[in-house]
């Protein structure tokens, strides 16, 4: 992937009226644009994936955001995405991206964005989300108008404004990369009571496709890694409409060698120990022993350099004695740890000793009696039937025998044993997982969830609404997202909801037009049908985020519906009720009693009485 280029601010953009930014914040991929009615902003100028990567280690300032990234699959990034499923809770990486946002478009946002911010958000996003999210806009960027909306219906708005209608009524099946929806629509809104959600989307289905490669090629586990298997699965994976019809097909060799996928592995051409001739493997080891034998003759200088040392230093101390310093002597002794004359004497004579030895080994390596010697090891090393002590003519005999082995052995592996290619070695065959992958979203079991499937949630939803509501949902049922982009996923769901529905009844399938991108582009169809203004609908301005707090959210016709935080309000604490004997009082001497009660609940009766009394 390539960097994004940082746009220049368009003037149109800024006069006579700040255009708004749409940012679709997906949990896969964020795309970002202008909602500009010019023809140069029809679609999305920022398009990468949401996600920030950092060297283990780095400071803050050193993350790398999206297509900055040069490769996702080094062990050195620590990778990370402002989502927990489809909420944004990590808002230091939704502040980066922001930033990667504003930066990108043209925008300083170093002191404020004086654009409005529309944004998309999860159906039925939590408040709490909402709150932290108009909190970063309106007081980090200090933005003059925030409008949230979904996703899956701004891609159902989108699609009906293309087709010039505007149905009232349908149901939304939306799958994204974390989690799959079922947005039912009734009379223009969402009714977010009845919506579910599916915990299994895009990003189940790529580990489960590189779970089942794994296994299928254990020699390539490292080369299997989930970025790869997201690509592919992207541009080779299809949904069944029969899933247990079509694994029939891959029965059948001819259909498995026409419909298998064979995907290429990077690999490099050189294998170690392979093509490697007798002359370059001699040489090979003729190095070797040149490198040993240089590494051997340093450490012997090193050794006999040091033991010299040794030897002129105890040496100088035996001379101190011979001239007759004995009170040197003796402190010398004490300084090595030695007791007496005849202790240095033996010293004296064992470094001499291991000091001629030295030299003669130095003499004999430098000499040709040492090559002589080199020579022999490399003959023994090559031809292990001969050995050193073998006359020259034994030798001459084990070299003719082995080089007639030799010419057999290379006849053998040339006419008998196939060549090795590497290439294909490194070659994925994807058959059945082509489609076994898609299916996690009709049968989560496969994977071991245990939870219902798409199909089966619809049903369950369905079955909250009356026969007529029925009739109206399903004669518009629309399918957005990118995980519903798999060939084969609308004659699918055609086929469940024809199992599904009574007989003969009527039901209606439509696909976006582009699954995962037109939900910016019903976003901006939005904002340009609906100008940012104070109390306009479906914006929320800074006057209403600090009047109303940050989870506040103006409706529209495709945003969540907004439900107030239900705060329980503390019961007040009743006063204390004045005495028994206070109530009893006559009309002269109540007017005359002058009580003062406590305000501590704690004041017991005898005190009351008593004030009562002194007064």
């Amino acid at each position: 992937m390539s960097p994004d280029p940082v746009f220049e601010l368009p003037a149109q953009c800024v006069t006579p009226t700040a255009a708004p930014i749409v940012i679709d914040n997906g949990s896969f991929q964020t795309r970002a644009g202008w909602a500009a009615p010019a023809a140069e902003f029809d679609s999305p100028r920022l398009l990468f994936r949401s996600v920030a990567a950092r060297s283990r280690g780095a400071a803050r300032s050193e993350t790398q955001i999206g297509n900055d990234i040069p490769n996702l699959e080094p062990l050195r990034w620590l990778l990370k995405s402002q989502f927990d499923r489809n909420v944004v809770v990590n808002f230091e990486i939704q502040e980066l991206i922001l930033d990667y946002v504003f930066t990108h478009l043209g925008l300083s946002s170093e002191g404020s964005v004086e654009h409005p911010i529309l944004m998309t958000e999860a159906p039925c996003n939590p408040l709490h989300c909402r709150q932290m999210m108009s909190e970063l806009l309106f007081e980090c960027y200090r933005v003059p108008f925030v409008s949230y909306g979904v996703d899956g219906l701004y891609s159902f708005y989108h699609n009906n404004n293309q087709r010039n209608q505007r149905p009232n009524t349908g149901i939304i099946l939306s799958s994204g990369y974390h989690c799959s929806h079922i947005l039912p629509v009734v009379n223009g809104r969402l009714d977010a009571l009845n919506s579910k959600r599916v915990n299994v989307a895009g990003s189940q289905a790529a580990s489960y496709l590189q779970r089942l490669l794994q296994l299928k090629y254990p020699g390539h586990l490292a080369a299997i890694t989930l970025s790869r298997m997201e690509e592919l699965l992207h541009g080779h994976s299809y949904a069944a409409v029969d899933y247990h019809e079509e694994l029939e097909k891959w029965r059948c060799p001819e259909f498995y060698e026409r419909e298998v996928h064979r995907i290429q592995l990077p690999f490099s051409g050189k294998v170690p120990g392979g093509c490697v001739s007798a002359e370059e493997r001699q040489e090979r080891r003729a190095q070797q022993l040149r490198r040993l034998q240089e590494i051997n003759t340093r450490r012997r200088e090193e050794k006999l350099q040091q033991d010299q040392e040794r030897l002129d230093r105890f040496l100088a101390i035996q001379e101190l004695l011979e001239d007759g310093l004995l009170d040197q002597f003796h402190k010398s002794l004490m300084e090595l740890n030695m007791d007496s004359a005849e202790e240095l004497q033996s010293y004296i004579n064992k470094l001499q000793l291991a000091v001629e030895q030295g030299r003669l080994k130095l003499l004999q390596s430098d000499g040709g009696e040492g090559k002589m010697e080199v020579r022999f090891i490399s003959l023994k090393c090559l031809f292990p039937l001969a050995t050193v002590t073998d006359n020259v003519q034994n030798i001459h005999k084990t070299i003719q025998t082995s080089q007639k082995k030799c010419c057999v052995v290379a006849f053998y592996s040339t006419v008998f044993q196939p060549a090795f290619n590497m290439a294909e070695y490194h070659q994925l065959f994807v058959g059945t997982e082509r489609l076994r992958c898609p299916e996690i979203l009709f049968q989560p079991s496969l994977i071991g969830e245990d939870q219902m499937g798409l199909m089966e949630t619809l049903q369950y939803v369905l079955a909250r609404y009356t026969p007529e509501q029925q009739e109206a949902l399903v004669s518009n049922v629309f399918l957005t997202g990118g995980n519903m982009q798999h060939p084969g996923m609308k004659e699918r769901v055609e086929r469940e909801l024809l199992a599904l529905r009574p007989f003969q009844s009527h039901f209606k399938v439509t696909m976006a037009t582009r699954p995962g991108l037109d939900a910016w582009y019903g976003a901006r169809d939005w904002a340009l049908e609906h100008p940012a203004a104070a109390g306009a609908e479906g914006w929320i301005s800074r006057q209403d985020y600090e009047e109303k707090g940050g989870e506040y959210l103006s409706e529209h016709c495709a945003s969540n519906v907004f439900v107030p935080m239900k705060l329980a309000k503390p019961v007040p604490v009743r006063p204390a009720e004045p005495p028994a004997a206070l109530q009893t009082l006559t009309g002269a001497s109540a007017a005359s009693a002058t009580v003062t009660v406590a305000p501590a609940p704690s004041l017991s009766t005898d005190s009351a009485d008593v004030n009562m009394a002194a007064s």
